[in-house]
């Protein structure tokens, strides 16, 4: 099996069914308006959201979320990963009465436990949520850069891109870096690549969360791969939200073939029928990669890691070429 690595997925978001189903059980509530036949039912994206939502109001303690940490990175290691990284929210641990170190705490406990069970490492990426506001998402900068836990290594912004300009939000990403977090961003997503742009020019990220909306301009893919910006890229994603049609027409080979850093990722797994192993058999079957390009892929994210070079360096021993396992 090919070892493989995420960096772009949502905690919440990562939520199988049956786990919300258990935990609609032990608080009594309905969840029949998005969960029918054991899977997630929504028709649009602001069905999704309320999907997303309603799933993610079930964790509510920090037992609740070191399950769902240690429940997905499992069934991660069981697809072949041995490094992930998450996004996590202090803005939803604050809905529900869950302090933001709580809340970090709950799922740091679950990494520990899945590290233990399969091996796999992983690190959470604290984010602000773009159309909540500049106040909000430096709050959520100044928690990640202050709270010292060691496996919080990085920050990022979700949400619309849409709204603001991501110079609004140059603070918040100076407060992090400034603290040696690794920083990303969601753009060119639903934004087009004048998003990317704005992102590079005044955020400074290390990364890209999707970002495929890039291959419009091709000076911005140019750019891209000059200066080495990693793509946190989700195909299935994409195709589902309709960002592009169908996965013929997606731009991935097209920014691979063009010299970018990209990346699989599964983005929110089971709203989308999908998982990180998926999204590599996707890469094989539609875009044509073999064997080795997917272990480079692999190798190209346990690079972009936010984590501490010993670690990035046992990582990259775990990645071994095709090659290598069969000479």
């Amino acid at each position: 099996m090919i070892p493989k690595a995420e960096l772009h997925c949502h905690i919440e978001g990562a939520a199988a069914p049956e786990l919300v189903l258990r935990q609609a059980e032990k608080y009594g509530a309905d969840v029949s308006a998005f969960i029918r036949e054991g899977a997630y039912h929504w028709h649009d994206f602001t069905s999704f959201l309320k999907a997303y939502d309603g799933a993610a109001g079930l964790f509510r303690t920090p037992e609740d979320y070191a399950l769902l940490a240690e429940t997905y990175l499992c069934e991660l290691a069981g697809q072949g990963a041995i490094y992930a990284e998450f996004f996590t929210s202090p803005d939803h641990a604050e809905r529900i009465d869950l302090s933001a170190r709580s809340y970090t705490e709950g799922l740091a406990e679950g990494m520990r436990r899945a590290r233990e069970t399969t091996g796999i490492e992983a690190r959470m990426i604290v984010t602000g949520v773009r159309h909540v506001g500049v106040e909000a998402v430096e709050k959520a900068a100044l928690f990640a850069a202050q709270c010292g836990h060691p496996l919080v290594t990085g920050f990022g912004m979700a949400g619309d891109e849409r709204i603001g300009h991501s110079r609004d939000f140059a603070r918040a990403f100076d407060i992090a870096r400034e603290a040696g977090l690794g920083v990303t961003v969601h753009a060119g997503e639903f934004g087009g690549p004048e998003s990317v742009e704005a992102a590079l020019d005044t955020l400074r990220p290390a990364r890209i969360g999707h970002g495929v909306r890039a291959i419009e301009k091709p000076a911005l893919v140019e750019r891209l791969s000059a200066e080495g910006v990693v793509l946190e890229i989700c195909p299935v994603s994409n195709m589902v939200l309709g960002v592009f049609p169908d996965l013929a027409g997606h731009p991935f080979p097209a920014l691979y073939d063009a010299g970018c850093k990209v990346t699989l990722n599964s983005d929110d797994p089971p709203h989308f029928r999908t998982s990180l192993g998926y999204e590599y058999e996707v890469a094989s079957r539609h875009f044509g990669l073999d064997e080795e390009a997917l272990a480079g892929i692999t190798r190209t994210a346990v690079e972009a890691a936010f984590v501490d070079e010993p670690t990035r360096s046992a990582l990259l021993t775990r990645v071994v070429q095709p090659a290598v396992l069969s000479g």
